[in-house]
């Protein structure tokens, strides 16, 4: 999609055509394109025109009842930050009372458009021409707010940025332009010496703008993070989707922190201040309580299971693994408590036996510090995904005191 066809849907006429379309419907896209081009449409933006109603349709799960006032490119709405992490993000820089931030690397404007809606005027600036055209129209409803083709390189800071209350959001890109997976998506970089613009750029701006923040990776390596600032992990529904590192005034407590956010749920946050600094380990299988507790995964990538063990007067299966054993029962939003119904040591023959004798025929598996296949296992096993006509049961095969174990568990 090039910068007219953009300006073509931006247009009042290609605004008004879009919202005329009806509800997405895989079934009647070839019908719909031959209406389209009858109105006399050209088959570029026909084709533009029906990428939008796939992608709006596609944003609902991210944007809700907003989806349907926003344009999108396909790498766009992949990348963007869904609407309540986007809110939280804006929520710093208006809170921190700032004037104008620097969206380098904007992507779409889900944050910028977020910022400006709290009054934070947004200069948005990202490298691809029809992405940052996307943007600029989104930003459409905030005149004060634009969004202009360019490097994030090219950002010059202000000479005193705390008397213009200026701040810098970074978006460093973690795909490789022109380089697809099997699925045909953009492959994704992990490195964070891979980012672009470079994390040496980012530790430049920020100390030329003390109220900076980043988005990056989940997998961004703790010993990476400087010293002062808050890295925060946020995860919706159970999925880990960033690490935010905040500078300066954005950082709201300093070190480490999880944000868990859901579906019809209020936010979580979990910060060190509730973390044990040094959990403490079973001592033998025969020690693992009556029941589990599995954090959700933004706390284990913060390190925060010291909140955990904390919380539930409980101690950690062993180092590094992230499940927690204790004797007390007690509800807390940040870790789901499982009933431990049966521990023993991990075989494939003792684990068949047990489920055998039991009648489970469905069988849901967990593991973390064993390295094992799960078809394969299933295999040995005999036993399938669904529970059928027997039982269902739900197994974490993970290390107690370094020993092998099996967990037979079952939701509270």
């Amino acid at each position: 999609m090039d910068v007219g066809i953009v300006r073509a849907l931006g247009s009042p006429e290609g605004r008004a055509t879009l919202r005329s379309l009806p509800p997405y419907d895989e079934r009647e896209v070839m019908r719909l394109g031959d209406r389209l081009r009858r109105e006399g449409h050209s088959p570029e933006l026909v084709a533009a025109l029906l990428t939008q109603q796939r992608l709006q349709a596609r944003a609902v799960a991210k944007f809700g009842e907003f989806a349907g006032d926003m344009l999108y490119t396909p790498d766009g709405l992949e990348q963007a930050s869904r609407l309540e992490v986007a809110a939280t993000h804006a929520g710093r820089f208006y809170n921190a009372s700032l004037a104008t931030v620097h969206d380098l690397g904007c992507g779409i404007g889900s944050d910028a458009v977020a910022m400006s809606a709290l009054g934070v005027t947004v200069r948005g600036v990202d490298i691809d021409p029809a992405t940052a055209a996307v943007a600029d129209l989104n930003l459409r409803p905030w005149p004060d707010s634009r969004a202009r083709a360019g490097l994030a390189e090219e950002f010059e800071p202000p000479r005193d940025p705390l008397r213009s209350r200026v701040g810098v959001w970074l978006d460093p890109a973690r795909r490789v332009p022109g380089h697809t997976g099997r699925h045909g998506r953009i492959k994704r970089v992990f490195r964070l010496d891979e980012i672009r613009p470079t994390w040496e750029f980012v530790l430049q701006v920020a100390t030329a703008v003390p109220a900076t923040g980043a988005k990056l990776s989940p997998s961004m390596p703790h010993d990476a993070i400087p010293l002062g600032t808050e890295a925060q992990w946020t995860s919706f529904a159970g999925e880990v989707l960033e690490c935010a590192v905040w500078w300066g005034p954005l950082a709201q407590r300093p070190g480490h922190s999880a944000r868990i956010l859901g579906p019809d749920r209020p936010p979580v946050e979990v910060d060190l201040e509730m973390a044990e600094p040094d959990p403490p380990l079973v001592t033998g299988v025969d020690r693992v309580g009556p029941w589990l507790y599995e954090p959700d995964r933004a706390v284990t990538q913060a390190g925060l299971l010291g909140a955990v063990t904390a919380a539930t007067l409980g101690s950690e299966v062993d180092r590094g693994l992230g499940y927690v054993v204790s004797e007390a029962e007690v509800d807390i939003p940040f870790a789901r408590r499982y009933a431990v119904l049966e521990v023993m040591p991990f075989s494939v023959r003792t684990l068949r036996s047990w489920l055998r004798q039991h009648g489970v025929t469905g069988l849901t598996i967990k593991k973390r510090g064993v390295r094992l296949d799960d078809d394969e296992l299933r295999r040995q096993l005999r036993i399938s995904r669904k529970a059928g006509d027997g039982a269902q049961r739900t197994v974490i095969l993970t290390r107690v005191a370094g020993e092998q174990v099996v967990l037979v568990v079952e939701p509270a």
